[in-house]
């Protein structure tokens, strides 16, 4: 989605490069937000088409911000912020674009007579559940426009926030489909906080699958982005997966780190601050491009099965041996970190919003 899209009507000529548009309505600094700027616009839209080339599983997207306060290293919708004239480093994380009438231009497309009620997924560009929505609070608004107009809904988050709107979504899943998943790659607190700032702690979102589930709802979990020598260890999956399984998750993906565009050089900073002898091999496993080689994916796959067969947690849409598969509209290729330094082969997608 371009910024195009959110033109009105005046130019704001204190606007930051690239929100000297028309949409942009104000820009907003609040010492609950050290060091953050929201940009609140008008949306012209709010659903947005996912092109139909795209490996993503679902043909429509509503993201109510641009930007995230969880400031994860690794986020590949970093570069979605070039788009606005902003650098995807410290600007991805600090200046915050927030679409504040996405409900009600979300409610208007909704009613349209050529809407077909196919499914909407949430949480796909940027964290639905940031901490700036505790501000804003614009998801309550968006699931009761979803569930009220008969359109079946995903939602994807790391935001302990979302227990808010737990009985909100069980409400929802009476009228239509609802899939909750949470995203939870780094079990270590101490990389966690390290490479995920401005997240809740494991512990925390581990909580927040326990609470999803006991309001009856599936919930899944995304382990994902696994960084090779950093999270992709035998020890570290093992114990993931056996809080995972503690906590009731219904499936689980699990997907390796992909490095693309200018988050290639963000992820390697951090390696050379943090890790600097695993610079050179990253340089290796990523020789060829952005996604590590096939042979990684397979021995990923190999390291999970016994792990996967342990705990029960397998894929969407595959059931351990007579259970029902869980349903699930993030059905992406699995794969995930590991620790074989070969050389490349480009690889699976990474679905949005790690």
């Amino acid at each position: 989605m371009r910024w195009d899209g959110q033109k009105i009507a005046a130019e704001a000529d204190t606007a930051l490069p690239g929100l000297a548009l028309a949409g942009h309505q104000r820009s907003v600094r609040t010492p609950e937000f050290a060091g953050v700027t929201f940009h609140e616009v008008h949306a012209k839209s709010a659903l947005n088409k996912v092109p139909e080339s795209s490996a993503m599983p679902f043909r429509w997207t509503v993201n109510p911000m641009r930007g995230c306060l969880h400031a994860c290293t690794y986020c590949f919708a970093r570069p979605t912020h070039e788009y606005l004239g902003l650098g995807p480093g410290e600007d991805f994380q600090t200046q915050i674009v927030v679409k504040t009438n996405v409900v009600d231009v979300l409610t208007a497309e909704l009613r349209r007579p050529s809407w077909r009620h196919e499914h909407v997924a949430l949480g796909t560009n940027t964290d639905p559940y940031q901490r700036a929505e505790g501000r804003y609070a614009l998801m309550p608004g968006i699931i009761g426009a979803l569930a009220h107009s008969g359109t079946p809904l995903s939602l994807l988050t790391k935001g302990t926030l979302l227990r808010r709107d737990v009985p909100l979504l069980a409400e929802a899943a009476t009228q239509v489909d609802v899939s909750v998943a949470v995203s939870l790659a780094i079990g270590d607190e101490d990389l966690q906080q390290a490479m995920e700032p401005g997240t809740p702690t494991p512990r925390a979102r581990l909580a927040l699958v326990r609470s999803v589930r006991e309001a009856g709802l599936e919930c899944g979990v995304l382990v994902a982005p696994v960084m090779p020598w950093l999270t992709d260890s035998t020890e570290h999956l093992d114990g993931l997966l056996r809080d995972l399984a503690a906590a009731g998750a219904s499936w689980v993906t699990v997907i390796p780190l992909h490095l693309r565009g200018p988050v290639r050089p963000l992820m390697l900073g951090w390696l050379r601050e943090h890790r600097p002898e695993l610079v050179p091999r990253y340089a290796q496993l990523y020789g060829r491009g952005a996604y590590v080689p096939e042979e990684y994916h397979r021995w990923l796959k190999d390291r999970l099965r016994p792990l996967r067969r342990r705990y029960g947690l397998f894929g969407p849409g595959v059931a351990a041996e007579g259970a029902r598969p869980s349903p699930s509209p993030w059905r992406v290729q699995p794969g995930g970190g590991t620790t074989t330094p070969d050389a490349a082969l480009p690889a699976a997608v990474q679905p949005a919003l790690f």
